[in-house]
């Protein structure tokens, strides 16, 4: 007894010592969400071969599932060049087609290593980082073509996406055909579901009515799919609806995703800081 008293008395102060930075290492870690997905980026580095091992066994597995929305979408393509071979002056279709220019849209495509959809705050981690061309505020979609969420931060092999499951995720949502737009959040709740909020009381929306993005985010393209109407229900006040939304992105069910860079959203963010200056000084 004597000798075990001395040998705890030896590395008290070593174990105090780790105990004590697994404390502060736990409190920096729950700090912020944008911590949270620092630190994740970081440790992918590390377990990202482990994860993507079992993310290939679990791809293998949705091979029929993501052939069929491969198989729809080259149809859909098909068609569409089809419409275009049809045209009735292909020299001005060709001559149209050049004066486009480069999109203002750059799109890959990255493999899912990492997801969970059991907590408040979520995170994706993704096989495609720095070194792929990836920066953050990159859009990620299902293949599909529905929101999932948007790239926060990058290392080399591997990138952080916050995703709709997440409660410090907004975006902007509008009813598809019409200017009723709202914000999009998630309360923690269903993981098949999120909230649009703040919608007009004239936009009256109906059960099954189809949510897309509005444009206005520098993360999103216009008309991205969100979800479909579940419910909606007024507020006290009876100024504006908030709405219940189920959504298209399954993500228990995640294996693949698309990713979007919007290549003016610096010029989008540059207009913005420069109208809330001027309100700042007309306000001032």
């Amino acid at each position: 007894m004597h000798k075990l008293i001395e040998f705890i008395h030896s590395i008290y102060l070593v174990v105090l010592f780790i105990v004590l930075e697994a404390l502060a290492i736990g409190y920096y870690a729950r700090s912020t969400y944008f911590t949270q997905a620092r630190l994740l980026a970081r440790s992918s580095a590390a377990a990202g071969a482990v994860h993507e091992f079992f993310a290939d066994i679990h791809r293998y597995f949705r091979l029929d599932a993501q052939n069929r929305i491969l198989l729809d979408r080259v149809a859909f393509l098909e068609e569409r060049l089809a419409q275009y071979d049809e045209a009735a002056n292909i020299d001005r279709l060709r001559s149209y087609m050049l004066d486009i220019g480069e999109s203002k849209f750059r799109v890959m495509t990255a493999t899912v290593v990492s997801n969970t959809i059991n907590r408040p705050q979520n995170f994706l981690t993704i096989n495609r980082g720095l070194s792929d061309g990836v920066v953050p505020d990159m859009a990620v979609l299902t293949p599909g073509g529905s929101m999932l969420g948007y790239v926060i931060d990058c290392i080399d092999r591997y990138s952080v996406v916050i995703p709709v499951l997440n409660t410090s995720f907004r975006a902007s949502g509008k009813l598809e055909g019409t200017d009723y737009f709202g914000s999009i959040y998630w309360d923690g709740i269903d993981p098949h579901s999120v909230l649009l909020s703040e919608l007009s009381k004239y936009a009256q929306p109906k059960r099954g009515q189809k949510v897309v993005t509005t444009g206005f985010s520098q993360f999103f393209p216009e008309n991205v799919l969100i979800g479909w109407v579940e419910s909606a229900s007024m507020n006290e006040n009876r100024t504006s609806y908030t709405v219940r939304l189920r959504l298209a992105s399954d993500f228990a069910r995640l294996t693949d995703v698309v990713l979007v860079e919007n290549r003016d959203a610096n010029v989008i963010l540059d207009l913005q800081a420069r109208q809330e200056t001027d309100e700042r000084l007309r306000n001032e």
